[in-house]
């Protein structure tokens, strides 16, 4: 069946079934089912056939296969953490239904962060293959990969109670789209940026990939006063019929390395003209090339080293780094591996070599990572002997157990970008920019508590000193970390409840470490030493999520703990919450690029209950005319469904009402008090 016949037939199946969509039926359960293999059988749309493997196993629960496919799917593609919903579904039906079972629990468990119970799933694995140690079926997975991801779990505990102090902010929505958007590179003075991107808007392709997404294509965007301009196609030669994506860009702007499929994947590049237009791309010479996938590059300021990925054999894994360096005739020669402390048995790609041309950024599957690629710095320390520095993990939150890759950084290294799949990302992978936090560029000093070393006195025989009374110096107080306990609760029980807690610096965006306690207690350690304000996110499944912006004090010698008991409530018919980080340009109905933190987590709410049904609605203060904030929250309620029908969440589960000024709840006579908490955007439960 081709694939506009399965969306149409798809969307017969949703209008035809109840108003209560996920209520049990195994008939629409199987016709789900049968619409996500013929989707596989056609084409590899994996996000398709994700979303009707989820409604094949929410419309029949006991659906073991279309459990595991939802499961798996969400693997494959994105949200990895929200497969073990469906891991578990099956665990608790039939915990045998497959011998690795418990592995894939594991391994949801750990791309969510939650890395006690990632553990405990993987040795309950390897208890499994104990137990039957001669087992050879395909669905074994080698005991060394398990130990391999208890150590990355290990690993990530350590990571994410210790975050390094960066503010990672979204670059924006002139750059960004709800599609994959990555591998950013910028000339020497960051005035031009070019990325690979997927988005439809702009795109040169005229048919889809078999994924029945875009095919990439290469963006260009300019800043001026210091803002970006939209991104635009940057066009032929540099884009042609199929997938292209750039690589990296000379520090003076004028020569692009790009990637093409040809020669199972080989590296091109092209020269910016005077007039400004590019050359067509031509393949780089065969000693970088090769018959197999070299899949990215960077150049040294003065052009004469080139480091670059590629699958050749001789490696010390599938993918390792390589470098060319240019000789007296200007022609690339003497190709070297990097050797065994830069390159493992698990892959290395995303070589990006510093200004100045001794640190080295890359990414790798080994080392001391938390899971999937992970971004390391490596310093040449000896060019004659190729020797490097042991590769430091640059640390959560920069790192996730999902892939970490195609990392840049200023001239002056002030700043780095690179791509990511976050929390309040548009879509699929944005890109963002990392800054080190101003008030932890210097960690407090920690005074050590010696006494004072004395210097022995001379004696002089003629005269006699008088005696001189010893004041004991008193010790300098350290000053410690403030311990910040968050309990979430059941606010109608108070029965302790497991949430997704998770704090960050509500303007930079600074996470704070963090310790779960179990039983529903988290541990936060704040470092910073000023007052300052956070923002504090709780979601669980069946519950309305909360962000909370909180002023906290800042560390210091006599700090004591902080507790918070934060309830939660279930998503019953009638309850109100106030979606206070949404938003919105001035009189206008677009989002502003921080609002996508808190939409996301209402994407996730509506997609974990699948039953809900919700009114969104628009409220305004008093200022303008009454006709012109009634339309204004129409729209802006309008655009906070539209986000969610985006999503793929049903249009029929989202009613949208603008209540303009009629609503208030506060005086408008105030700003801060009254007109600011008047300006929301609300949900109301409808139904579940």
């Amino acid at each position: 069946m081709h694939l506009r016949a399965i969306a149409f037939f798809a969307l017969f199946v949703v209008v035809a079934s109840p108003g209560k969509a996920q209520e049990q039926n195994k008939d629409l359960s199987r016709q789900f089912m049968e619409m996500a293999e013929l989707t596989m059988a056609d084409t590899k749309a994996m996000d398709d056939a994700r979303e009707h493997y989820i409604n094949a196993s929410n419309f029949d629960t006991t659906n073991i296969k279309a459990a595991y496919e939802a499961g798996h799917y969400h693997l494959m593609t994105i949200h990895r953490d929200w497969a073990v919903k469906y891991f578990l579904r099956i665990y608790r039906q039939d915990p045998n239904y497959r011998f690795d079972l418990e592995y894939w629990i594991g391994n949801s468990y750990q791309y969510g962060l939650q890395f006690d119970k990632a553990i405990d799933y993987y040795n309950r694995y390897r208890d499994r293959v104990n137990k039957k140690p001669n087992y050879a079926g395909k669905d074994k997975v080698d005991i060394k990969e398990v130990d391999r991801r208890i150590q990355e779990c290990n690993n990530g505990k350590e990571f994410v109670a210790n975050p390094k102090p960066y503010s990672i902010i979204n670059i924006g929505r002139e750059i960004n789209s709800e599609f994959e958007d990555y591998a950013p590179v910028f000339n020497g003075d960051e005035t031009e940026i070019i990325f690979t991107t997927r988005r439809r808007d702009g795109n040169t392709n005229e048919n889809v990939a078999d994924d029945n997404k875009p095919y990439e294509d290469v963006f260009v965007a300019d800043k001026s006063g210091g803002t970006w301009k939209r991104a635009k196609n940057i066009g032929s030669p540099i884009n042609g019929k199929f997938g292209d994506s750039n690589l990296t860009l000379s520090p003076d702007g004028n020569t692009l390395f790009i990637y093409r499929d040809d020669g199972n994947g080989d590296i091109f590049e092209s020269v910016k003209g005077s007039d400004g237009k590019w050359s067509e791309p031509k393949a780089l010479p065969g000693i970088i090339n090769s018959s197999y996938r070299e899949s990215s590059v960077s150049i040294t300021p003065d052009g004469n080293t080139l480091y670059f990925a590629s699958e050749r054999p001789g490696g010390f894994g599938e993918s390792d780094l390589y470098m060319c360096i240019k000789d007296s005739k200007g022609e690339w020669s003497r190709v070297k591996n990097l050797g065994p402390t830069i390159n493992t048995a698990y892959d290395e790609d995303g070589p990006y070599i510093a200004y100045d041309a001794k640190t080295l950024y890359f990414s790798s599957k080994g080392h001391k990572g938390m899971g999937g690629f992970d971004i390391f710095k490596s310093t040449l320390t000896d060019a004659t002997k190729n020797e490097w520095t042991e590769p430091e993990n640059m640390g959560y939150p920069i790192n996730t157990p999902d892939n970490d890759i195609y990392f840049t950084s200023s001239k002056d290294g002030k700043r780095w970008y690179y791509s990511s799949v976050r929390d309040d990302g548009m879509g699929y992978d944005d890109i963002y920019e990392i800054t080190p936090s101003p008030e932890n560029k210097k960690a407090p000093e920690v005074a050590k508590n010696e006494p004072k070393k004395e210097e022995p006195k001379k004696e002089e025989p003629k005269k006699e000193e008088p005696k001189v009374e010893v004041v004991k110096e008193e010790p300098k107080k350290t000053i410690e970390p403030l311990k910040y306990i968050i309990t979430v609760v059941d606010a109608a029980t108070q029965a302790p409840l497991d949430a997704k807690v998770r704090m960050a610096g509500l303007k930079d965006n600074v996470i704070v470490g963090a310790v779960d306690r179990g039983q529903g207690v988290t541990e936060f350690t704040i470092t910073a030493t000023a007052a300052k304000d956070y923002k504090i996110s709780v979601e669980r499944e069946g519950y309305i999520f909360q962000t909370i912006n909180e002023k906290i004090q800042g560390t210091s010698a006599t700090a004591k703990p902080i507790s918070k008991t934060i309830q939660m409530r279930k998503l019953v018919v009638g309850a109100v919450s106030i979606l206070r980080n949404i938003y919105f340009d001035f009189g206008k109905s677009t989002f502003r690029t921080e609002s996508y933190g808190e939409l996301n987590k209402l994407e996730t709410m509506m997609k974990q209950n699948q039953n809900l049904q919700v009114e969104i609605s628009g409220h305004t203060d008093f200022v303008g005319t009454a006709a012109f904030n009634k339309m204004l929250s129409q729209l802006r309620a309008n655009a906070v469904k539209s986000f969610l029908v985006s999503k793929g969440i049903d249009t029929r589960r989202i009613k949208a009402v603008g209540y303009g000024e009629e609503r208030p709840l506060a005086s408008n006579d105030d700003e801060l008090e009254g007109r600011s908490l008047n300006r929301r955007v609300e949900f109301r439960v409808l139904g579940n």
